[in-house]
């Protein structure tokens, strides 16, 4: 699997003003895709990379998220690369796939944050690591959505909001990155 357009996203993103925390994620995103010749595919056990859709309305003040049903908790709508080294077409199939929207527009090919966060195991699945590529894409909040099966629920929440449902880190980051540039 070919992995230099990858590769040259995350170091791009590394050259950055990031937060020290995003900044050591994302050097070891790059060790870990640069050490995995199969970072894209769930069969690298240790862990792969996966896309996410931050999607948020014209004026960037509200963003669609998901209450996702494995995890219970609101979050950006994304997944598994499932062996597509393209990040942010991945980032824009699972847009699609988990909300039905299909009016779908890259704001930047570029990564907006980046995240590496543990997965618990589950079943016949180890824990492992998701490295994840994050790309702004707006939306039209007037377009009807649909909420797949993989969430109990999507909404439109205004971006200050959205650490009242989820306070983790990973989703004030990206708060406070949308807010500094509205």
């Amino acid at each position: 699997m070919h992995r230099s357009a990858v590769l040259k996203l995350l170091r791009t993103h590394a050259a950055l003003a990031l937060d020290a925390h995003e900044a050591a994620m994302t050097a070891d995103t790059i060790r870990f895709v640069e050490a995995h010749e199969d970072c894209f595919a769930r069969t690298q056990l240790s862990g792969h990379l996966t896309g996410s859709a931050w999607i948020v309305d014209a004026s960037r003040t509200r963003t669609l998220l998901t209450h996702h049903r494995k995890l219970a908790k609101w979050l950006q709508l994304g997944g598994h690369a499932d062996g597509d080294p393209d990040l942010l077409a991945v980032a824009l199939r699972e847009g699609r796939e988990e909300s039905g929207l299909t009016r779908l527009r890259v704001v930047s090919p570029e990564i907006f944050d980046l995240d590496r966060h543990w997965i618990p195991e589950r079943k016949t699945e180890p824990a492992h690591w998701h490295y994840d590529l994050r790309f702004m894409i707006e939306a039209d909040p007037a377009e009807p959505f649909a909420v797949s099966d993989e969430s109990h629920d999507l909404a439109w929440v205004e971006v200050a909001r959205v650490t009242a449902l989820n306070p983790e880190e990973s989703m004030a980051r990206m708060v406070r990155k949308t807010l500094k540039n509205t």
